[in-house]
């Protein structure tokens, strides 16, 4: 694993999945070493920390089967319409006073239109008079018009799962599309919005399945990938679903690190049931995290989250 750690970093790039295949089977310790060595040499010790807040929960049309917030599952989400400015404003500030770099709205649903649109570019425009944070959204399918709104009003970054492999997502959701997936991120992208994509691990897809969409990530250039762990809730199809290893989670993230060298590869919800708050995963590839509560699970803090990353030499972007 040495010898590929060091091809990538002096320019190699894995571009199928037979290339990357090998890397199930490798010795986890030496693969992980490999990612981090890769992390170090191309993206620095940089960390980057950002926060989220719920805009608007519950409701939602799609069938996605992991989402607590479909309306076709009845699970315990709360459900409210688009949040007060005041309050999103107070969420941003918040965050910002303990550390978070980045900060931004999601909304439940398939898209943003209407009123609610209107009412996130206000609180958009606001949040870039009354804070220093850098902004990012979260609102499902829009056209390349809206992204361009979104941008004018301060927006810097979308934020826009493909959730698995395009062979999987059928399985997942059937509502909308793989490619509906695709045609968003390049629609933010022509809108000059830098990109967050990644997906959740442990929804019952194979490993050929995490390498096609770790490639299709690096196939679309993605800025920043987020890596979630399934969290099974109740009344959702997913609810019986055993949830991943550590092993294979420390494996997962060395090999997104293995195919995407300079992303930011950033773990998001479920990492609080590594011990630590998932240190281990910070020596494995991960240079970035979603922090704070996340949209129906309990995150971790802010505060917690500086602290580890300063403990591992990590210097935290501002």
């Amino acid at each position: 694993m040495n010898s590929l750690a060091e091809e990538i970093i002096a320019g190699r790039r894995l571009g199928s999945r037979e290339e990357a295949l090998p890397l199930v089977e490798a010795e986890l310790e030496a693969l992980c070493r490999g990612a981090d060595r890769i992390r170090s040499a191309l993206c620095g010790s940089r960390a980057d920390l950002c926060t989220i807040v719920n805009g608007r929960s519950g409701q939602c049309g799609e069938d996605c089967k992991f989402c607590a917030q479909s309306c076709h599952y009845r699970t315990q989400a709360e459900e409210y319409p688009f949040l007060a400015e005041d309050e999103i404003l107070a969420a941003c500030r918040r965050d910002e006073a303990a550390g978070a770099r980045r900060f931004s709205i999601v909304t439940a649903g398939r898209s943003l239109k209407g009123e609610d649109l209107e009412r996130a570019l206000s609180a958009y425009r606001r949040l870039r008079r009354e804070t220093g944070v850098e902004l990012c959204a979260s609102h499902g399918l829009q056209t390349e018009e809206e992204f361009r709104r979104m941008k004018e009003a301060g927006v810097e970054r979308c934020h826009a799962n493909l959730e698995t492999s395009r062979r999987y997502f059928p399985q997942m959701c059937t509502t909308h599309t793989y490619e509906d997936k695709v045609t968003n991120i390049q629609r933010a992208r022509a809108a000059g919005l830098e990109v967050c994509s990644g997906g959740i691990l442990g929804m019952g897809e194979s490993w050929e399945d995490r390498i096609d969409m770790a490639l299709s990530l690096a196939e679309l250039e993605v800025d920043s990938i987020p890596l979630n762990l399934l969290t099974p809730i109740p009344g959702t199809p997913l609810e019986q679903v055993e949830p991943i290893s550590q092993e294979d989670v420390l494996r997962a993230v060395a090999l997104f690190r293995y195919i995407n060298p300079t992303a930011w590869i950033r773990m998001a919800a479920g990492r609080g049931r590594f011990p630590d708050g998932g240190e281990a995963l910070f020596r494995s590839g991960a240079n970035a995290a979603i922090t704070g509560d996340m949209l129906t699970t309990t995150g971790t803090s802010v505060a917690g989250d500086m602290e580890m990353a300063i403990r591992l030499g990590y210097q935290l972007e501002r």
